[in-house]
C-alpha cells in the first residue's frame, strides 16, 4: 500500500494535467480508507483519508469522481466524531465537565452531519447544567458570582438544547430539548419547514445495521459507516477546536461585574496583581519578601535576634546567655574575673613514691625498648667468643 501510494503522487506530480490525475488522488485517500479502524482505535489512516478526500475536491472540482469522494469523506468524517462522541462521553461520567464540554462543542461546530449530533447536543446540555449544580454546592463563592455564572452556564444549555430543536428537529432528542428547555424556564424555539425537511432527508439516507453485521463488527477491524448520511455537505475546513482551558477562563470572565476578590480568588485560585511602576514582574520562583507569618519591620526599629529553637516551640522565650565556650578575640580580660582552675591527675596520698615507681619503670623499658631496637653488636658470650666471625 505506501509502495502504491508513492507511486500515484509521482504520477500526480509528473502528470497533472491528465484525466487520470484525479483519479491517481483517488487511490491515493481508498489507500486510506482500506486502512482506516474502529472509533476507539488508532485514526491516524482516518485522518489522513479526510485530508486526501478534501484534496480531491477543492483540485478537481469538475472531475466525475466528485460525488464519490464527497460520500467517502461523509463516511470518513462519521467515524471521526464518533470517535471525538466517546471521548466526551467519558469525560462527562468522569465529572470532567470543562473536558467535556470542549470536545461535545468541537464535534458539533466541526461534524454537522454525525449521526448522533442531536446525542452529543443533548449530553451538551447536560453538562452545562452539572455545572450549574457544581456553583450551587460551591461553598466558596459568593452569591453574585453564583448569580452570574449559574446565568452564563443557562444561557449555554439553552442554546445546545435550542439547537436540537432547530436543526434536528426530526430526531429523537427533538422532544427531550424541548422539556429540558421548559424545566430551565427558558423560551422553546420553533423549527422551520425547510429544517425539518432536511433533517428527515438525512434521517432516511441513513441506514441501520442488521444483526448479523452487528456481531461480525465485533471481531472486525474496520468500522461500521451504515449510519453515515448519503447527502449534506460534508466539512471541508475545521473550525477552531474549544479546549478546557478555554471553558474555564470563559466561566471566569463571567464573574467580571458581580463577584468581589473574595470570590474571584475562591473561584479561579490565583491572584493577578499587576506590578507597580518601575517594580519587575513577579516570578514563581522568587521568595516572597514578607513571609505570611512574619510582620514587615518597622522602620528605625531594631532588628531582634531569633529566639532559642527549643523555647520557641515550647511556646516561650528565654532570654540571651552569653556561650562561655565561645571564642572572642581582641577582647581585653576582665580584672574582677577569678582565674581558671588547675587540673591535677594525681592523688594527694602518693606523691613522692609514686612518681619515683613511675621513672623507674619508664627508664628501664626505655632500655629494653633501645637494646632491642639498636644497630650496635652485641657482646658474645661462652664458646661463642672463639668464634673470630
Amino acid at each position: 500500500m505506501q509502495q502504491a501510494e508513492i507511486e500515484y503522487k509521482d504520477f500526480k506530480t509528473f502528470f497533472p494535467n491528465m484525466p487520470e490525475a484525479a483519479e491517481a488522488q483517488l487511490k491515493v485517500a481508498n489507500i486510506h480508507y482500506q486502512e482506516m479502524e474502529k472509533p476507539d482505535r488508532d485514526y491516524t489512516h482516518a485522518m489522513r483519508a479526510e485530508e486526501e478526500y478534501r484534496s480531491l475536491i477543492q483540485e478537481y472540482p469538475d472531475s466525475k469522481l466528485l460525488p464519490q469522494a464527497k460520500q467517502r469523506l461523509r463516511e470518513v468524517q462519521e467515524v471521526l466524531a464518533q470517535r471525538e462522541y466517546i471521548i466526551g462521553r467519558f469525560y462527562y461520567l468522569r465529572q470532567a465537565y470543562p473536558a467535556s464540554i470542549a470536545r461535545l462543542r468541537t464535534l458539533v461546530d466541526r461534524y454537522p452531519l454525525y449521526s448522533g449530533a442531536d446525542e452529543a447536543l443533548y449530553l451538551l446540555g447536560q453538562s452545562y447544567e452539572s455545572e450549574i449544580e457544581m456553583v450551587r454546592r460551591n461553598p466558596k463563592v459568593g452569591e453574585a458570582a453564583k448569580a452570574k455564572m449559574i446565568e452564563e452556564f443557562t444561557k449555554k444549555a439553552s442554546e445546545s438544547y435550542g439547537r436540537i430543536i432547530t436543526r434536528y428537529p426530526a430526531m429523537d432528542r427533538a422532544l427531550d430539548a424541548k422539556a429540558r428547555l421548559e424545566a430551565l424556564h427558558q423560551t422553546v424555539p420553533r423549527p422551520t419547514r425547510a429544517a425539518l425537511e432536511l433533517n428527515k432527508k438525512e434521517v432516511a439516507g441513513r441506514h441501520e445495521p442488521g444483526m448479523m453485521s452487528s456481531m461480525l463488527g465485533n471481531f472486525t477491524k474496520h468500522p461500521d459507516v451504515a449510519r453515515a448520511t448519503n447527502l449534506g455537505e460534508p466539512t471541508m475546513v475545521d473550525p477552531t477546536p474549544v479546549n478546557a482551558t478555554d471553558v474555564v477562563q470563559a466561566a471566569t470572565r463571567s464573574l467580571g461585574g458581580g463577584a468581589s476578590p473574595g470570590d474571584n480568588k475562591a473561584t479561579v485560585g490565583i491572584a493577578n496583581v499587576a506590578p507597580g511602576p518601575g517594580q519587575e514582574a513577579p516570578r514563581s520562583d522568587a521568595a516572597p519578601a514578607n513571609p505570611p507569618d512574619q510582620a514587615a519591620p518597622t522602620p528605625g526599629a531594631q532588628e531582634q535576634p531569633p529566639a532559642d529553637a527549643a523555647s520557641v516551640s515550647a511556646g516561650e522565650v528565654k532570654p540571651e546567655v552569653a556561650d562561655p565556650n565561645e571564642l572572642k578575640p581582641n577582647v581585653a580580660p576582665d580584672p574582677n574575673a577569678l582565674p581558671p582552675l588547675q587540673q591535677n591527675n594525681e592523688l594527694a596520698g602518693s606523691s613522692s613514691s609514686s612518681s619515683a615507681s613511675a621513672s623507674a619503670a619508664a627508664s628501664q623499658t626505655s632500655e629494653e625498648l633501645a637494646d632491642i631496637s639498636s644497630s650496635k653488636k652485641k657482646k658474645k658470650k661462652g664458646l661463642g667468643k672463639l668464634n673470630p666471625f
